[in-house]
């Protein structure tokens, strides 16, 4: 006679760098059943671009997450470039692919860190996190910041990369090479890894396509899908580079994905900076008319998307986001039952996780279906608080 039990973990967990809940069900050391809850992160990102300015909701998007810091903002540019035709100067659009691709750098840099520290290999963790600080440093000597990097803007760029500075990032990127060859062989050569990743987390190519998944989560699962190759945007349709697949779906094929794709991406961005033409970053429009757009881009984690309506005031009637994360976070109820308990949180952390892209909240009224507005959800947050306040004696 078989026993289930239940295993909370989360929200707020010591390994989990976000605020996330599941529930484990198990039978033994055997997940045969996952509860997922999100929602405990809800920052209400849509509803305050609503009262921004076109040029302020880029600043607001930017901080949806620090990681996609660029993602989010080139995404929506290009909305309120398709609503009102602005076209980009080359240079521009070249600026654009090079601080997409240091993104990217950066993001796997961090993810492959994370997973070797919910490994137990701090050593990766540490040589990850370590290597990550050029890109950064290349980050704060083009836009002045190490996150949040404010550089893109409708019809354009915001700040140029100055000729002295080229050869700067040429040299640092030269360095990240070595160390990339170092980490890719510590992590892809180590046979105590292949045994703990491999078979491990398995999410088929036609399960990837059912669920939809993007990103590395689709393409480590031999799903050839790229936004910057399928809908061509910045200059990637100006430069040589290779879609990274691997066909066996499981989760060292999800690192083997990440670990590929940034030396496309550090040949990306050399390309970009050898081809760079001369000229404006900035085709200055003026206004933004009536009309719908949409933007795409490929954040680290897949495709990014961005729908804005406009009514032809100076901000957003509507202004939809839809994160990769919440696409590939239900292809984790597919790849962790049937697993151990030890595998669900590296299962879950292959997808490289993005809570605070994709957190979204919306309550309604069984009774009459009436949606709470702004004014009414805080009212009810303070009331909340200071029935907790209560009962705690404060």
């Amino acid at each position: 006679m078989s026993h289930k039990a239940h295993i909370p973990i989360g929200p707020y967990h010591p390994l989990q760098e976000e605020p996330e809940f599941y529930k484990l069900v198990v039978e033994g050391e055997k997940v045969v059943d996952v509860d997922v809850r999100i929602g405990w992160n809800h920052r209400g990102i849509e509803k305050l671009s609503e009262a921004k300015s076109f040029d302020q909701s880029i600043f607001l998007v930017e901080r949806i997450c620090g990681i996609c810091s660029s993602s989010h903002p080139i995404t929506c540019v290009q909305a309120l470039e398709d609503i009102a035709g602005i076209k980009v100067p080359e240079r521009a659009l070249y600026i654009r692919s090079i601080i997409q691709e240091l993104e990217r750098l950066h993001s796997h840099l961090l993810w492959a860190g994370l997973a070797g520290h919910f490994l137990g290999y701090n050593t990766v963790f540490m040589w990850g996190w370590k290597y990550r600080e050029p890109v950064c440093d290349i980050m704060e000597t083009v836009s002045g910041n190490r996150q949040n990097y404010a550089m893109m803007k409708a019809g354009g760029v915001r700040r140029d990369i100055a000729k002295e500075h080229i050869p700067y990032i040429m040299t640092r990127l030269d360095e990240l090479i070595k160390h990339l060859d170092m980490l890719r062989g510590a992590i892809l050569d180590d046979p105590v890894l292949h045994a703990r990743l491999e078979g491990v987390g398995i999410l088929t190519k036609s399960k990837a396509i059912e669920y939809a998944a993007l990103g590395p989560t689709a393409r480590a699962s031999g799903v050839d899908i790229d936004v910057r190759r399928d809908h061509p945007y910045a200059a990637y349709d100006r430069v040589k580079w290779s879609v990274v697949t691997e066909p066996a779906g499981d989760v060292f094929a999800k690192v083997v994905v990440r670990i590929m794709e940034m030396y496309e991406s550090i040949s990306i961005i050399r390309q970009c900076l050898d081809k760079l033409p001369a000229g404006p970053i900035d085709s200055n429009p003026k206004d933004i008319p009536p009309g719908e757009g949409i933007g795409q881009a490929e954040a680290p984690r897949g495709e990014c998307f961005h729908y804005i309506k406009s009514d032809g005031t100076n901000s957003p009637v509507r202004h939809k986001v839809r994160a990769p994360t919440y696409m590939n976070f239900p292809t984790f109820r597919e790849t962790v039952i049937g697993q151990t308990v030890s595998d669900a949180t590296i299962i879950l952390a292959a997808i490289d996780p993005c809570y605070c892209c994709t957190e979204r909240m919306l309550i309604v009224d069984p009774k009459d279906r009436q949606l709470f507005d702004v004014q009414e959800l805080i009212r009810l947050s303070q009331a909340k608080t200071m029935e907790l306040k209560k009962k705690m004696g404060f």
